[in-house]
């Protein structure tokens, strides 16, 4: 488990906390994307991986507060700036085939991103095999919805295990629902990273990670925070154990949910554009 200090499913934030920016190890940069704000990690050595609490790796923050605030094109502006940040990873910009895994629980809503997700993802890797020239210019993706432990009876990790074995695809990426320590970055911020995911860790419920070490293949998580910590907002012990969400988060993972899996649409098959998928997806 975490620490206290470490409560957060954020790379950005654990770099503030411990003001990593002359942490050796670590890099900060800040950059601006289709008009987003987006803020970099890197994480390199195990020492500074110790001490931000996160696996070495790459980190991309995203601020949707002009998204949030519905700013004129800001839904296209985000979704682009999704894809640019994905296919920076190796595995997405070569890969030709992808498994999509939708991490959470869709009968609770603050856990309910990645089933929201999955129901917009363009499915193509069975109308690849049965139609290849028809669908020559797109790649092959499948959607894996894992469900949680508690009503599965099955790790996510282990799930996903087998379903990599029986698609055997070039990259997974995982889309999860995410905890901060901030109360402004609920639901305003959107962090790619290729360390994988520990399923649980930000609410101190540590399930399996799902890493390129348990499956076997390059896994790039895709995480939106959803949560806090009801100690960080008030700092009592009668509280501890408790997270909070904002009061209107179901329409909250309606919006990010769509911006999040347009923009994996995005980068998977880059040839197409936001009014391509709209006629798709329908």
């Amino acid at each position: 488990m975490q620490s206290k200090s470490c409560r957060t499913d954020l790379a950005l934030e654990a770099s503030m906390v411990h003001s990593a920016q002359g942490l050796d190890g670590v890099s900060v940069t800040e950059e601006c994307i289709f008009g987003c704000k987006v803020t970099g990690v890197s994480i390199s050595t195990q020492s500074a991986a110790d001490i931000l609490c996160k696996p070495i790796g790459k980190y991309y923050t995203l601020e949707l507060d002009g998204f949030i605030g519905r700013l004129e094109n800001s839904f296209e502006n985000a979704a682009m700036t999704v894809k640019a940040l994905l296919r920076r990873f190796e595995p997405v910009a070569h890969g030709s085939s992808f498994l999509v895994a939708c991490l959470g629980n869709r009968a609770v809503t603050p856990d309910a991103l990645g089933p929201a997700v999955s129901d917009s993802i363009l499915v193509t890797r069975h109308l690849k095999a049965r139609m290849p020239d028809d669908f020559a210019h797109f790649r092959s993706v499948s959607v894996h919805r894992t469900g949680v432990l508690g009503t599965t009876g099955i790790e996510s990790a282990a799930s996903l295990k087998a379903v990599c074995a029986e698609t055997k695809p070039d990259c997974v990426i995982v889309v999860d629902a995410l905890a901060a320590s901030e109360a402004h970055r609920l639901c305003r911020t959107l962090q790619i990273c290729d360390s994988g995911i520990c399923p649980g860790s930000g609410v101190g419920n540590d399930r399996d990670a799902i890493s390129r070490d348990t499956l076997g293949v390059p896994v790039i998580a895709v995480g939106v925070p959803t949560v806090i910590d009801a100690d960080a907002l008030c700092g009592r012990e009668t509280v501890r154990g408790m997270f909070v969400t904002p009061r209107n988060i179901d329409e909250l993972i309606s919006s990010v949910a769509r911006l999040t899996a347009f923009g994996i649409n995005l980068a998977l098959h880059p040839s197409l554009s936001i009014s391509d998928l709209d006629m798709l997806l329908g």
